[in-house]
């Protein structure tokens, strides 16, 4: 090895405590550098994020009035705030690691994507984002009490942040971290969405209390947020769908590949997202790049909402409000399954499902009309997919 080379370069990223570039080095041979602030953070074995590294770079969010303002748009379908004393504080950015020297102009987003499929309320037992936030903290308290041995993950992945999202900017970023993106730098990304957005952190709530009314399973808030892949790899979506629209389309798709290869769930960065959104086990589950999802819909494993042809115009799905989607279920091209539907495992669908009906079968057909519960919510797998049956 050469002694200023650049492969000995390279290795100074993995062992030096000081600010060196984790990318290429430059023309000339000059190394990248980063801002002097956060190279003394990175840890020398894998580059994991310290509490001290989030305490030195929190910074002050906006607020915006209400909690899932109902009517709202846009990606993750609202507007509404943090709410309250206990609003969020996350990570501002640090502009030479997470933005592009020049970024392209954004693309126009086109018109079936551009607005939310409905004005979205939490329901009346829903938490606002403060409230959320101090109940995640009393699990993860009473779960260090509890458990010594996850004492200190806790504290670090929760106990000592200042605010929901700088705890969720921390557990996304080194469960994603790796030798392109280090964690210090995906949590300052992480950090500059929920800031310019508040619509994501506001989504991040309805989808927490959508996994823990939905799956029995979830017994604490905590346990979504801490282990539970579907619902991080929607909120790593989020962020990727904000990076997506602000047109740095590279960031976009690097984010998007390496939340496939560590949770192995597939969603194109410029798919649209409704809050309220449950993904459940999540392995396998792959959505394209047109594909719309409304809110309060719940799917399962190896979900699938395929395109279908080589066009650039809609070429995926469009899942109504309060869909349920079973195991396996393929929806190909650019139909519609209407709203308050629910499609049994294994089924196929290639053509439009309307409003309120069940589905099962490959391909798909309905069985039932004027389903009067909300199957997305209900989480029945079973019922309805045979019709007049006696034992």
């Amino acid at each position: 090895m050469k002694e200023g080379g650049r492969e000995e370069r390279a290795l100074l990223v993995r062992v030096s405590p000081f600010p060196v570039s984790p990318f290429p080095v430059g023309d000339g041979g000059a190394p990248l550098s980063l801002p002097n602030h956060l190279g003394p953070l990175l840890s020398p074995a894998h580059h994991i994020l310290s509490p001290h590294s989030l305490s030195t770079l929190s910074g002050p969010v906006p607020r915006s009035p209400a909690i899932l303002k109902a009517g709202a748009t846009g990606q993750a379908g609202g507007t509404g705030g943090g709410g309250g004393a206990g609003a969020a504080t996350p990570v501002p950015p640090a502009a030479a690691t997470t933005s592009p020297t020049s970024a392209p102009a954004p693309t126009p987003t086109p018109a079936h994507l551009a607005t939310s499929t409905t004005a979205y309320a939490p329901a009346p037992h829903h938490l606002d984002a403060a409230g959320v936030w101090a109940r995640i903290r009393a699990e993860c308290e009473r779960g260090a009490a509890a458990e010594p041995a996850l004492a200190s993950f806790l504290h670090a992945a929760v106990l000592v942040h200042p605010s929901l999202a700088a705890s969720v900017a921390a557990v996304l970023a080194n469960k994603l971290a790796s030798r392109t993106l280090l964690a210090t730098q995906l949590a300052a990304l992480f950090g500059d969405a929920y800031a310019s957005d508040p619509s994501i952190l506001d989504a991040l709530v309805a989808d927490v209390q959508a996994v823990y009314d939905r799956d029995p399973a979830c017994e604490e808030l905590a346990q979504a947020v801490l282990y539970f892949k579907g619902f991080q790899a929607v909120q790593a979506h989020r962020v990727g769908h904000w990076l997506w629209g602000a047109g740095r389309r590279t960031l976009a798709v690097a984010l998007q590949s390496r939340v496939s290869e560590v949770l192995h769930v597939d969603i194109h960065p410029a798919a649209v997202l409704g809050r309220g959104l449950l993904v459940d086990h999540a392995t396998g589950v792959v959505i394209g790049e047109t594909a719309v999802v409304g809110d309060s819909v719940s799917l399962l494993h190896h979900v699938t909402l395929g395109g279908s042809g080589t066009g650039r115009g809609v070429r995926h799905p469009r899942i109504g409000d309060g869909v349920l989607l079973g195991a396996g279920v393929c929806v190909l091209g650019p139909v519609t399954v209407g709203a308050g539907s629910k499609v049994g495992a294994g089924s196929v669908v290639v053509s439009d499902l309307p409003p309120r009906c069940v589905a099962v079968g490959v391909p798909a057909r309905i069985v039932r009309t004027d389903v009067a519960t909300a199957p997305g919510g209900d989480m029945n797998l079973v019922d309805d997919f045979i019709e007049d049956y006696q034992i």
